[in-house]
């Protein structure tokens, strides 16, 4: 079968003066109008990342006192790497949010990282459930979870919803140490979500991933009521 080649098309003399002629009607410069076509309308850090969150979490807001305080500290610890450089998170202290489900503690962890944002400061994040990063760090043909767990591990910040949630092991445990003991030694900041009461982390993780959290993170206490079910009866 013979394949018909087509010569490419050009706009002829009179669609130019058609467009130009528009153009002119409406006041519009056909040299801004080519230069707007071509550049695609920047976007805002802020609007940056909101596109990489969670459609529920887009316009959380961060208003608990100590999530505040965290903020502010992290802020102030931020640093340019060349002169004249937007400041960049790179260390900085980590909270253990612990409350019952739907107590807000995952909303007030991403409104930690708008606000951030929007106070000026650029900030590599990641964010995960402690399950699916569990079943992203299981060894499986075709995966390279010793990379996976080193990335994570290095990450300026990182969110940790729900640990605790995911069945204990030995692995589930080993793992969990190895992410938390390297976070703590380069201090970078973590913010954790969690149902569990300390003991029952204990219980769970282990002596040596709990020591490491109480060391690193300031523990915030969220009030035992579910907002969610509250909003709902409302």
């Amino acid at each position: 079968m013979r394949t018909r080649h087509r010569e490419p098309q050009t706009l002829g003399e009179g669609t130019l003066d058609r467009m130009a002629r528009i153009l002119a009607a409406r006041n519009i410069d056909p040299a801004t109008a080519a230069a707007q076509a071509e550049e695609p309308e920047p976007y805002s850090p802020l609007e940056a990342l909101s596109a990489g969150m969670p459609p529920r979490y887009r316009a959380a807001v961060a208003d608990h006192p100590q999530v505040l305080a965290w903020v502010r500290t992290v802020a102030e610890a931020a640093v340019a790497p060349s002169r004249g450089a937007r400041r960049q998170v790179t260390t900085g202290p980590s909270l253990l949010m612990a409350g019952v489900v739907g107590a807000g503690k995952t909303h007030q962890a991403y409104g930690a990282v708008r606000l951030l944002v929007q106070s000026g400061v650029g900030v590599r994040w990641r964010a995960t459930t402690a399950a699916d990063l569990y079943a992203d760090l299981r060894p499986r043909p075709g995966a390279d979870s010793e990379r996976e767990l080193a990335a994570v591990s290095r990450c300026p910040l990182l969110i940790i919803d729900d640990l605790g949630a995911a069945k204990a092991s030995e692995w589930v445990e080993e793992v969990t140490y190895r992410l938390i003991n390297r976070r703590y030694n380069y201090e970078l900041p973590t913010l954790i979500t969690t149902n569990l009461a300390i003991s029952d982390l204990r219980a769970h993780l282990g002596d040596r991933v709990t020591s490491r959290l109480a060391q690193m993170t300031t523990r915030v206490e969220f009030e035992p009521v579910d907002r969610r079910r509250h909003r709902l009866a409302a």
